[in-house]
């Protein structure tokens, strides 16, 4: 003879399982990290960074060399080069947790979806380490653009092969009388390399990875 034993699934209902009988939990999957785009006001970037890396929470700061003179000798300084920027890769519960905890002043870059609600941006794992390839050089010549140049929209795809850009993938532009290959990030920003040689350039015929990712829905 079976015998029913009962299970407690809160603190005043319980069901009747017979004892026999797998009981099976869907466990509940982790949350994925992802790329946040965070907007810092006051040009505290850089304080954002340092207490993140207190933290141990991977983040960047788009950051280049400037010359600049100071006590009339001239000087190469790393600043960053779009203020009141900071990409945060977290999960999103990770994120809530760090808005209620930190007294900096961050706060999400919001996008509007078809419905009229709006959501945090994200940024795809490959296409933000297209932009760190590049950005993440620091090198003075990068030229940084709107978010948005529509100009470059319809240019060739490329990868580079070779030099300090190697791996990175973007769109094949002549800008200032340079070949260089663009790095957008929609809604975000933009950056183009130095000038890269015919050479170390291949076209992609395969398609565009991130048209291919669905957005990672996120509620704040």
């Amino acid at each position: 003879m079976r015998r029913m034993v009962l299970i407690s699934k809160k603190k005043s209902n319980f069901a009747l399982v017979d004892e026999k009988k797998t009981i099976k939990v869907k466990e509940k999957e982790p949350e994925k990290k992802v790329w946040f785009a965070i907007r810092v006001t006051y040009n505290r970037e850089l304080k954002v960074k340092a207490d993140l890396d207190a933290r141990g929470i991977t983040n960047f700061v788009p950051m280049q060399y400037r010359r600049e003179e100071r006590h009339g000798q001239m000087v190469k300084r790393l600043v960053p080069s779009v203020h009141n920027l900071i990409f945060i890769n977290i999960t999103p519960s990770e994120m809530k947790e760090y808005k209620m905890t930190t007294d900096l002043p961050i706060r999400y870059i919001m996008s509007n979806q078809a419905d009229g609600s709006r959501k945090p941006i994200t940024v795809p794992d490959r296409e933000m380490e297209n932009f760190i390839k590049v950005a993440g050089t620091y090198n003075e010549k990068l030229i940084y653009l709107n978010p948005d140049p529509g100009d470059f929209s319809e240019g060739e795809r490329v990868r580079i092969i070779g030099g300090m850009f190697e791996g990175a993938e973007g769109i094949f532009v002549r800008l200032k009388g340079d070949r260089r290959v663009l790095i957008n990030v929609p809604g975000i920003v933009a950056v183009a390399t130095t000038y890269v040689h015919m050479s170390m350039i291949e076209k992609i015929t395969d398609p565009d990875p991130n048209q291919l990712d669905d957005a990672l829905d996120v509620k704040h």
